[in-house]
């Protein structure tokens, strides 16, 4: 039985697709903002083509975080899924990395925690976009945090490592 819906993403994202080539392209020639925004290429999981997607990322401990607004369903994270060897530029350093996807509310909460104390005004700015208050408990965003996703990347050694 078929729905009449089409399993090709909502509009919105399509139209997202169309308007971050314009910012990878700047970001990809050293301009655009500087430590907030990395460029992340996937290898499509379906066409086998590298797939470079601009998005806001955070580096702890050796490793880069960068989530997914639409969850699990953005193309790459699934890409990433698929094939987790993945490439990362970051200004003009350029790195290769392994990807480990992460769906557990829990982990993304901590995520988002580290977000808020490292750029608290941007990103309760994004959080109150889609109805989670500034005063938070730790209930409401972990409830928050379980419509995202995540994906952890540890560089390869000798891969421009942060």
């Amino acid at each position: 039985m078929t729905t009449g819906r089409s399993s090709r993403a909502p509009l919105i994202w399509r139209g997202m697709r169309r308007i971050n080539r314009a910012p990878a392209r700047m970001i990809g020639r050293g301009r655009g903002p500087r430590g907030v925004v990395l460029l992340l290429t996937t290898t499509g999981r379906r066409s086998g083509l590298e797939r470079t997607t601009p998005l806001q990322f955070e580096e702890a401990d050796g490793v880069i975080y960068v989530a997914s607004a639409r969850g699990s369903q953005a193309d790459w994270f699934l890409n990433a899924q698929a094939d987790p060897h993945v490439r990362v530029q970051i200004g003009d350093r350029q790195l290769e990395g392994v990807a480990e996807p992460v769906v557990a509310p829990e982990r993304i909460a901590d995520f988002f925690r580290l977000r808020l104390a490292r750029h608290p005004a941007m990103v309760r700015l994004m959080m109150a976009a889609e109805g989670v208050p500034p005063w938070a408990s730790p209930a409401a965003l972990e409830r928050f945090a379980g419509k995202k996703a995540l994906l952890i990347i540890r560089p390869l050694a000798g891969s421009g490592r942060p």
